[in-house]
This record gives structure tokens, sequence and C-alpha cells, in this order.
């Protein structure tokens, strides 16, 4: 059974609080599992969050930020430690690579791990912000790569240093119709795969039964993560017709000059761009230690994105399982 859900191992910005530790997400896609910006103390929220690191497809990183890279270190060595034999590919801006490597050599270790860096760079004249994309092919070694596996590709956006947003996307396909397959006559079981897998099938009466006769358009799923910027045109980009928009909200709009001044959304901002870019669900992270009472930290960045945003919403905590929203039906 495939398996689609955001795994959220943490979700505070740059200080971690009793209640929330550095970021840390890991996006379950099928057989694609992407740990996005591994904060400090990653490692050990997915041992809490029961995600191995055999799990682990890729490690994308928004900026070199340490709270958002300082896990590397950590993950890197359990990849090592655990003798994971695919190849891991890391992505990450392209000015960032000194500190990716200064993390992966951190400290004394026996260096099992199969990782590959693939810095993300844009063309000559890029401005932070928008108009240009990153498409990141897969690796050599790299799991769950192949056709129809979804694709994932970055835009640079605009902070106090080099970052970039990611946006995962799975190809339009077809579904076959349960009913339409009866009427054609087609048995279920393996029959049915080949028919889906070679366009057609021959039934044993010896009448020729055609894939598109019986199925139906199949939308690709899509997921962007979004994390340290300024509102740009680069953010509603990642954001358009999502399934789930997973992106940060460091900051209430009532400090929205804090936010500007760090170069942050606020909560109203990100529920802004989830309304306008028709995401089908919301997460909220990355929340500034200001807020320090946990039980109310929820309710108040819900109800700020609920005065402008509809769709399905979570305010993300520690160890949050947040699924995909199902398919669209045709």
């Amino acid at each position: 059974m495939s398996r689609r859900e955001l795994v959220v191992l943490g979700t505070a910005s740059m200080v971690p609080t009793r209640t929330r530790n550095h970021n840390g997400y890991v996006l379950f896609f099928d057989d694609t599992a992407i740990l996005f910006d591994p904060g400090e103390g990653t490692q050990r929220q997915m041992t809490l969050a029961g995600v191995s690191a055999t799990d682990l497809t890729r490690i994308a990183i928004t900026h070199l930020h340490g709270d958002h890279s300082l896990g590397l270190a950590g993950v890197a060595q359990r990849l090592s430690g655990d003798h994971v034999r695919h190849t891991v590919p890391i992505s990450f801006p392209a000015s960032g690579e000194p500190w990716v490597r200064h993390l992966l050599d951190a400290s004394a270790y026996d260096h099992h791990e199969r990782v590959a860096l693939q810095p993300v760079a844009f063309g000559a004249g890029a401005r932070p912000g928008g108009g240009q994309v990153a498409t990141l092919p897969p690796m050599d070694g790299e799991r769950g790569a192949g056709p129809g596996a979804p694709v994932l590709s970055a835009r640079p956006l605009d902070h106090r240093v080099d970052a970039v947003g990611y946006r995962l996307d799975e190809p339009d396909g077809v579904s076959l119709d349960p009913a339409a397959l009866a009427d054609a006559g087609v048995p279920p079981g393996p029959a049915v795969g080949r028919l889906l897998r070679d366009g057609v099938l021959v039934l044993d009466d010896g009448r020729t039964v055609r894939r598109e006769a019986v199925s139906v358009p199949r939308r690709g799923q899509s997921v962007a993560f979004v994390m340290d910027t300024r509102l740009c045109d680069a953010v509603l980009e990642l954001a358009d017709g999502v399934d789930m928009l997973v992106v940060e909200s460091t900051f209430l709009h009532r400090d929205a000059e804090l936010a500007a001044r760090w170069a942050h959304l606020t909560c109203r901002q990100a529920a802004i761009v989830a309304a306008r870019a028709g995401v089908r669900h919301l997460v909220l992270t990355h929340f500034s230690q200001r807020y320090r009472v946990p039980d109310e930290l929820p309710d108040e960045f819900e109800h700020e994105a609920r005065e402008v945003f509809d769709g399905g919403l979570t305010v993300a905590a520690d160890l949050d399982r947040v699924p995909l929203p199902p398919r669209h039906r045709p």
C-alpha cells in the first residue's frame, strides 16, 4: 500500500523550546521519502517518530542557517552506521556547499554512507523571488527513481542568505474504471495489472481491450515546501494548486515588522498565499520562540489563518503525521 504523508520532526525556528525541536520534516510519497531541513536534534526526532535512516531517499535543504541544517551531521552518521546501501542525494543552494561539506565531515566516523551532493544553481541573472526553476534529476543509485516517479524542482526564494523552495510533482496518469472493466469482461487480478502496464489486453474469447477505453484521467498529486523567505512571486509559484503546502509561519501578523526585518513570513501572509494559490491543505510551522505558551499557540495561529483560508489546515506540532488529501476525482 502506498504511503503519502508528512511526518513532522520539529517545528521551532531559530531557538528550540521545551516542546518544539528545530526544523525537520519527512515527506513519504510512495517509494520516495525526502528529509527536508534537518535541524539540530533531527536524528533523535527520527527515532521518536519511527523514521529509519533506511527510509530516506533524499535530503533537501532550503538554506544553510543552523536551524535548517545542523542535524545533517548526525543524519549522515546515521546513514553510515546503519549501512544504508542506496545513494541518498543531498540538495541545497549551491552557495552553501562549503557548509554542507563541513557538516558531512564534522567528526570522526567510518564513512560508510552513500551520499551525493546535488547543489541547486540557477542561470545567470537569477534574482531571488521568482522567475527561475531548477529541476533536480534522479541520481545514480537513488532509490525510488524511475518512470512515473515524482519530480522534485526548486525555485529561488528571498531570504537573508541564498534559499530555495522545493516542489514535488507526480506526473499525471490514468486510473482504471472498475465499472468499465467489468463491462468489458476484464477479470479481476493479474489481468488488470497487465492491462495497466501494457495498454492492451487480449481476453480468453479473443476480444481486445485497450486501456484508454476503460480508464479515466488521474491528476498527479503535488507538495510544496517553503521555508525562510520574504513574500515573493516564487512562493506563489511553488504553492500553485498543490495538494499540500508546508510553509514557515514564524510570526503572527501583529509582529509583521519583525517578520520583514528578519525576512520571514507571517501566519496571515502564508494563509493568503494558500488561498490565492488554491492549496488544498496548509501546514503551518517554523514558529518563533517568542510565542511561549504551547497551549495557546495553535489557537492563535489557527484563528489568524482561518480569517483568510478555508481549506484543510494543520498548525504543526512535533511528531505530527499529516496525510496528503485524497486525490481529486475526475
